[in-house]
């Protein structure tokens, strides 16, 4: 099935959010099905008789403040009737998710009733809205908002459901609705068969860090100013370098800043290209924009990849390796770098007084299209109820809270057999494939293959390229990795932390 995004939005006017995201665009969507809008009264929850669901502030001051208990029930509400869907979803698809050893469909590793819902209160409090964070929530089944009116809401339960706090702007507004429409436009935008041209999400402002070109309709001439000749000649190649020299000189005198972020990501990508295998890890997480390019040199690069809270650096001799790692800050704590020399893994260990190292070989499968795996297998995606078993048998490697939030991700895929199950894979935050263990009774049997197979299916069919890293030593997984038609880069990686 093709993904769906469910909207909720908690607020006290719900007929100003379903009015102002009922027309144009995302009211096609919803009659299509792409998107669904649940728009929820928070004043249907309060246990006031009157429907009051404000009151005033313990410490004095001006205006009111949204109750606690209001918000909460209503939130609950909407989570409930989630994981109600959610569980008759699984049932309903439970046969079909086993029935052969192939990639789920786009969505299809959403189903489960435990996957966390991402509640999001819009306030000017919260992180600046951007693309990137667009695309980041487009990726979810559902998003509930929350609308805050007065003075705001009790801070007890913003503590208990909220898990992001987001603003449009430096700027105040009467109330959330409207912060909370402007998101909902720009994240439906990102969702399957929401636009009619699919490219057009691809292709306009932001997409690639750069503001879109100019454009140009009849009449050809209009008060006496013509059209771009280019645009007339019919060469698609001349049309698309004369677009991306307009995106970039519009971005360089207009945004500045953004053009600055565009051009590090520009270096970076250019020094990575020069050893693809070895930097695969790097380029993946620019590429799927979850990386920051901290600093881009023509010998060295730095990134953070914020999912994992990676220091990923790479540097062509000592002295840019030193001045990369200058920019790390010291004071942090729980750092974890992932480094591509040995002199980076000696300077870490001096600067940062950190010793455990994991010393890694990189492996990349470069082919368009996926490894055949053997036949008899039924892969499934992992649920909640699995973590208990994945971590039994991977406890030394990560902690129980990075397993529930891998199988929370969709990103873990299992093989059961005499009804329990026998091996398990999946993908870890930062986009390497990993995780991969067998029960020692189902050992040689193919089992990790067909699990490995899966894995780069799914990648290829999201368009990433699938990686992964192999401890030194492990020669089994090097044999895998071979077997499969995976490329060994030529360096290692160190992984410290």
């Amino acid at each position: 099935m093709s993904h769906k995004m469910h909207f909720h939005v908690l607020t006290l006017f719900p007929e100003m959010v379903a009015q102002g995201l009922s027309e144009s665009i995302l009211g096609r969507a919803a009659k299509k099905g792409c998107i669904e809008l649940e728009t929820v009264n928070i004043r249907d929850y309060t246990e006031n008789k009157h429907r009051k669901v404000d009151d005033y502030p313990y410490g004095g001051g001006a205006g009111m403040l949204m109750q606690a208990q209001p918000v909460y029930d209503a939130c609950m509400a909407v989570k409930e009737r989630i994981a109600e869907r959610r569980r008759g979803m699984r049932e309903a698809a439970g046969t079909k998710e086993h029935a052969q050893p192939r990639p789920a469909a786009e969505g299809q590793d959403t189903f489960s009733a435990g996957n966390p819902v991402r509640v999001i209160y819009v306030t000017p409090q919260g992180e600046i809205f951007s693309q990137r964070m667009a695309q980041e929530l487009a990726q979810e089944e559902d998003l509930i908002f929350l609308c805050g009116h007065y003075e705001g809401i009790d801070e007890r339960v913003l503590e208990e459901i909220v898990t992001d706090h987001v603003s449009i702007g430096d700027y105040v507004l009467t109330g959330g609705e409207l912060p909370a429409m402007v998101m909902i436009d720009a994240v439906s935008r990102m969702v399957p068969g929401v636009l009619k041209n699919e490219e057009s999400a691809q292709t306009e402002s932001f997409q690639d860090g750069l503001l879109e070109y100019p454009q140009y309709t009849r009449p050809e001439v209009w008060h006496g100013i013509p059209v771009p000749s280019v645009l007339l000649s019919g060469d698609h190649a001349k049309v698309e370098q004369w677009r991306l020299e307009q995106s970039r000189e519009r971005t360089r005198t207009r945004r500045p800043g953004l053009y600055e972020a565009y051009s590090r990501k520009d270096r970076a990508l250019g020094w990575l290209s020069k050893d693809r295998l070895s930097h695969m890890d790097m380029l993946e997480v620019i590429r799927r924009g979850q990386a920051e390019v901290i600093r881009a040199e023509e010998s060295g690069v730095l990134l953070y990849d914020r999912p994992s809270g990676a220091w990923m650096i790479s540097a062509s001799d000592e002295d840019m390796g030193e001045r990369l790692l200058s920019e790390i800050p010291r004071e942090e704590k729980n750092l974890l770098f992932a480094v591509h020399q040995s002199f980076l893994r000696d300077s870490i260990a001096r600067r940062f007084h950190r010793t455990l190292v994991n010393e890694c070989f990189q492996a990349v499968y470069t082919r368009k299209l996926p490894p055949s795996c053997p036949d008899g297998f039924a892969v499934r995606p992992l649920t909640e109820g699995d973590a208990d078993a994945v971590y039994a048998a991977y406890h030394a490697v990560h902690s129980r809270e990075y397993v529930r939030e891998r199988i929370a991700a969709g990103a873990m895929f299992g093989i059961d057999a005499d009804g329990r199950l026998a091996a398990f894979a999946g993908m870890h935050d930062e986009g390497s494939m990993g995780m991969l263990e067998v029960l020692p009774d189902h050992r040689r049997k193919g089992m990790g293959e067909t699990l490995e197979a899966w894995l780069i299916a799914w990648m290829l069919e999201k368009g990433w390229v699938p990686f992964c890293q192999i401890f030194d030593g492990n020669a089994p997984s090097l044999a895998l990795q071979k077997k499969l038609g995976l490329k060994l880069a030529s360096g290692k990686l160190y992984w410290i932390s």
